[in-house]
């Protein structure tokens, strides 16, 4: 287990998607790192290969993800998201096209709100929804 001084971290599980999500979240942000990967072995409780645990940095925050079998692992909710404070229009334009392509529902266009320049919502085609801001 990774030592962290991040004392919660956000879980997600999938219902054997994990190492391709993990993946494309490292995919979306520079400087992201997969800090330790664990797979099922054989005999353990789960599909032999794979993941067990995964930890890994997106923006210097820690996430940790892991497999479940597809008819015991439950569904994301958009009704926990996780937000993005973008640096600028272009990370922002940036997240949006990657997150949305192939996306399970965009619930939110890029549009301005109150004092924000772009706000997005968007559930990924791994079923995490996404809140994307740019001040």
């Amino acid at each position: 287990m990774i030592e962290s001084s991040q004392k919660i971290k956000t879980f997600l599980t999938f219902p054997g998607t994990a190492e391709e999500a993990v993946n494309f979240y490292l995919s979306l942000f520079p400087g992201s790192k997969l800090l330790e990967m664990t797979r099922f072995g054989k005999d353990q409780f789960g599909e032999e290969g794979k993941v067990l645990n995964a930890t890994f940095e997106l923006k210097g925050v820690q996430f940790m993800a892991m497999d479940m079998d597809k008819d015991s692992a439950a569904a994301f909710s958009w009704a926990t998201s996780l937000q993005v404070d973008c640096l600028d229009e272009q990370e922002f334009d940036t997240l949006f096209a990657r997150l949305a392509e192939n996306s399970a529902a965009i619930m939110m266009e890029p549009e301005p709100v109150l004092d924000f320049r772009k706000v997005a919502w968007v559930t990924d085609r791994f079923g995490v929804t996404w809140q994307l801001v740019w001040q």
